[in-house]
């Protein structure tokens, strides 16, 4: 039998199978636990006084919570369907490759939209003075910028040469 391969790998299953579900469960569990939604409500833009958890109205913490939901689906496919490609799929490279591909174009659609509907919510002052970005506002768009530019490069097949990206079956 021929051996296993994987297409995530190197950079891309760090970035793919690690850093990003780290980096998308953080958010979720600071609005859902602790500091909580109204802490990262008042993340969202940098220098604006912060709102009181009283004057949070239920609209605005749903729409945090629904935020925080999204992020915690992001961790999830991250961590589950990746995993689940490479464990189910060992020696088919060819739907590795499809479903890979599928997945991370449907994220880079997701992030450009992620990235536009920041910065335009941001005040001017604030979207074009990056060094008044808090991590938050680094997170929604540097961050994220990051992970889109990885995802067109794996399609891309940078990095990706012969004997690069395979996982060998221990």
């Amino acid at each position: 039998m021929p051996e296993p391969h994987w297409a995530l790998g190197g950079l891309y299953k760090f970035v793919f199978l690690h850093l990003e579900p780290v980096s998308t469960v953080t958010p979720a569990i600071i609005a859902f636990l602790f500091p909580g939604s109204t802490w990262f409500y008042n993340q969202l833009i940098p220098g604006l006084p912060p709102v009181p958890d009283s004057d949070v109205d239920a609209r605005a913490r749903m729409a945090v919570l629904q935020l925080a939901n999204c992020y915690m689906l992001l961790s999830l496919v991250s961590s589950f369907v990746f995993r689940a490609i490479r464990d189910s799929l060992p020696h088919n490279m060819t739907a590795q490759e499809k479903i890979i591909k599928a997945t991370l174009i449907a994220l880079a659609i997701a992030d450009v939209t992620h990235v536009l509907g920041t910065f335009v919510a941001l005040p001017s002052h604030v979207a074009y003075a990056p060094g008044t970005w808090n991590a938050t506002t680094h997170g929604n768009i540097t961050f994220t910028l990051f992970l889109f530019l990885t995802r067109v490069a794996w399609m891309l097949k940078i990095g990706r040469g012969k004997g690069v990206g395979h996982w060998k079956a221990d």
